[in-house]
């Protein structure tokens, strides 16, 4: 089915073009390259996998129960339309809170598929175009997973958020090479990477356990990637040019504290704008998830050297400025962990299916020989 025919709310436009600005960078030197970039760059070819064959599309989902959410953690929880709402009417606002969620991890997957194709495009040195192009080929493939996710598990999509929407613009459209890096390997990617940490371990469902978890072991490289460059490149920076990296990152996680309310599932359920977002500032449960989302971005700014005191001062104001000293390296192990765990299990699970199979048609078998001599 098409997916104009799933979408919850017009999505307006099927085309949205953003202006192409900046140059496009080649380099004739094909043997030199930061041995860490590169030994990413082997990991990230050694590690492709297909999204039809890794994940078990057969796994059944509730569409009207498909993360397993808790009551408390809708916005409307405690409120007079929670209070009137039947169960199946519930059913219905969890389905549409999933679509909704999972339609924007879709589209911040293109979005970040467009921007490692313009890292390979922009970039000046051949070993981060070597990384980007492995990351272009993952975003494809995220993409894929999300759309066939929303289309045959839950049959329902939103559009695209407006303030994520607002920040991928300002990311493609800065002629910069290094933005594209800023907007989507630390912004956008840093609290993707937090959304999807937060349903992978809370979530009972089996199927977008395994699509977060499978995603998240490719995201991890990705922000490796993202703090690699940026690191080594801001170093040669100005004050004055850092400074102004900085203003784009204060502004953008503004704007990425604001995507996370949900506001569009409760107008479409009839509630007022007005009222929608202050039910969705007051919930206990969004504060603390809006709060942990910036637990992979707020320690990535710090150590690629975005660490003024305005940026300091607006973490302060958000809340999350002791994120700061969170260890990075480790929440990236622990993400490559989790999948490979969870491969082990599942691929044990379905050697014991085997097994058991071969012993039950040999002993058939067997019983079968026994009756045919006597």
């Amino acid at each position: 089915m098409p997916t104009y025919d799933l979408y919850a709310k017009d999505s307006g436009d099927p085309l949205w073009q953003v202006p192409a600005t900046g140059a496009a960078r080649f380099s004739w030197e094909y043997d030199d390259g930061r041995d860490r970039l590169l030994a990413l760059y082997q990991k990230g070819k050694d590690k492709q996998w297909d999204g039809q064959k890794r994940i078990d599309w057969e796994l059944e989902v509730d569409p009207y129960d498909p993360l397993g959410t808790p009551d408390e953690s809708m916005s409307l929880y405690g409120t007079k339309y929670w209070a009137k709402m039947t169960d199946k009417e519930k059913g219905e606002l969890r389905k549409h809170y999933a679509s909704w969620q999972f339609s924007q991890f879709l589209h911040g997957e293109q979005g970040a598929m467009i921007c490692a194709a313009r890292i390979v495009e922009s970039v000046p040195d051949l070993d981060a175009k070597f990384y980007s192009a492995t990351q272009t080929m993952d975003e494809a493939r995220h993409a894929e997973i999300y759309g066939r996710f929303l289309h045959e598990k839950i049959g329902m999509l939103y559009p695209i958020n407006d303030n994520l929407q607002s920040l991928l613009g300002d990311t493609l459209r800065d002629s910069r090479w290094d933005m594209p890096y800023l907007g989507m390997q630390v912004l956008i990617e840093g609290l993707a990477l937090a959304a999807f940490g937060m349903i992978r371990d809370t979530t009972d469902k089996p199927l977008p356990k395994q699509i977060l978890a499978y995603v998240m072991q490719d995201e991890a490289r990705h922000v490796a990637f993202g703090r690699m460059a940026l690191r080594d490149y801001y170093k040669q920076l100005t004050d004055a040019e850092l400074r102004e990296r900085e203003e784009f990152v204060i502004e953008g996680c503004y704007l990425m504290r604001d995507r996370l309310r949900g506001v569009e599932v409760l107008e479409n359920f009839g509630i007022p704008t007005a009222e929608a977002e202050e039910y969705s500032e007051q919930s206990e449960f969004l504060a603390l998830f809006r709060q942990l989302l910036f637990s992979r971005i707020v320690p990535c700014v710090k150590d690629i050297g975005l660490w003024g005191k305005r940026l300091q001062q607006a973490y302060v104001d958000m809340g999350v400025f002791e994120m700061g000293d969170s260890n990075l390296d480790l929440l990236m192990a622990q993400d490559e962990e989790i999948a490979e765990q969870l491969d082990a299990e599942r691929f044990a699970a379905e050697e014991q299916e085997r097994v058991a199979e071969v012993t039950e048609a040999i002993e058939a078998g067997a019983g079968e020989s026994q009756a045919g001599e006597g």
